[in-house]
């Protein structure tokens, strides 16, 4: 009877804290449908930079943080009397794709702003992890990474966990494609299933109705019957999609043996090099972290905007789970668990 008592509390508490926080979300955003979205562009350098000067700070002793302080002073000093050299720059994008490659949206957007400003001595890097989806968003998803190429820039490919199908698709595009040992790539293939119900309909007496217009509109159907011609026809689509895809692939990494890499496979990293499916095995954190020297390393991100609905349903959820961990907790300590 007391846990029901001090549950029955906990929910009238949780409650009213809920419609407090969304009156005061709907006040503050009042008259403002949509948070305005931003390309965010940060210096990699400076944090690299500081990390560096913190671990010299505790693990060096007074005489040698002394000695590397006046090391830098000298080269600084080198440095302005040297002519002025503009660096190279790169530019590291991040695509986390889902099986639409909703990412693209944001892509395309800062794929735009660095074209604004790109020079052909630049690099992009993106740091890419997929494995894939619909074969037309991963298609449009590729071609946003040819405009790089196009504009006579550098792009670099890093995998560190996985691209596979439409992931390879994109990540062919680049002039090179480095991954880690364990990143899986290839999948160069299709496949699609379609489940079939309709012996369960027609058991139970119910009939199903289709209609249309073109011979080849619908192949195969869920809830329909499906016939033999619908079935070579619906095959057909995916050789023919698979052909495209091997073509793509082929015209962009020419090292590749195809035919011997389009089987549907996948292979690791350090086999994929092997094949030439890539071109060297490391992180993506190794390869970046090598630029600082020699280029200015640039993050650039564009963040999409979020609706009012969408920002007051996190920020209720955040609420929600914050108050039922600490009520939870609460209880199971006071009961020994």
């Amino acid at each position: 009877m007391e846990f029901i008592t001090e549950y029955a509390g906990f929910l009238i508490r949780l409650l009213t804290v809920i419609v407090l926080f969304a009156l005061v979300l709907v006040l503050l955003t009042a008259g403002k449908s949509k948070k305005s979205a931003g390309l965010s562009i940060n210096k990699l350098n400076e944090g690299y930079d500081k990390a560096k000067s913190l671990m010299e700070g505790a693990l060096l002793d007074k005489k040698a943080l002394k000695a590397k302080a006046k090391a830098r002073k000298s080269e600084q000093k080198k440095e302005k009397k040297s002519p002025a050299v503009d660096k190279k720059k790169v530019f590291v994008l991040d695509f986390d794709g889902d099986i639409k490659a909703s990412a693209v949206e944001s892509m395309r957007r800062e794929i735009t702003a660095i074209l604004t400003v790109a020079t052909k001595e630049d690099e992009v890097v993106v740091r890419l992890e997929s494995g894939g989806g619909m074969v037309h968003s991963y298609g449009l998803a590729a071609s946003q990474l040819q405009r790089i190429k196009e504009a006579g820039i550098s792009l670099t490919i890093c995998v560190d966990k996985v691209a596979a199908s439409g992931g390879y698709m994109m990540a062919c595009v680049a002039d090179k494609i480095v991954a880690a040992p364990f990143a899986i790539l290839g999948s160069i293939g299709v496949v699609a299933q379609v489940p079939n119900i309709h012996r369960l309909l027609d058991k139970n007496n119910i009939d199903v109705e289709l209609h249309t217009a073109g011979k080849y509109k619908r192949t195969l159907t869920v809830i329909g019957e499906n016939t033999e011609e619908g079935r070579d026809k619906f095959k057909q689509d995916l050789e023919d999609t698979h052909v495209l895809f091997k073509d793509f692939v082929a015209s962009q990494r020419s090292v590749l043996d195809i035919e011997s890499v389009a089987t549907g496979e996948t292979w690791y990293g350090s086999q994929a090099v092997e094949n030439k499916l890539i071109d060297e095995v490391t992180t993506s954190d190794s390869y970046i972290v090598g630029q600082y020297e020699k280029a200015d390393v640039f993050k650039v991100e564009y963040t999409e905007p979020k609706s009012v609905a969408e920002r007051l349903g996190l920020s209720v959820l955040s609420a929600v789970e914050t108050k039922a961990t600490g009520w939870f907790s609460r209880v199971l300590n006071s009961r020994g668990f």
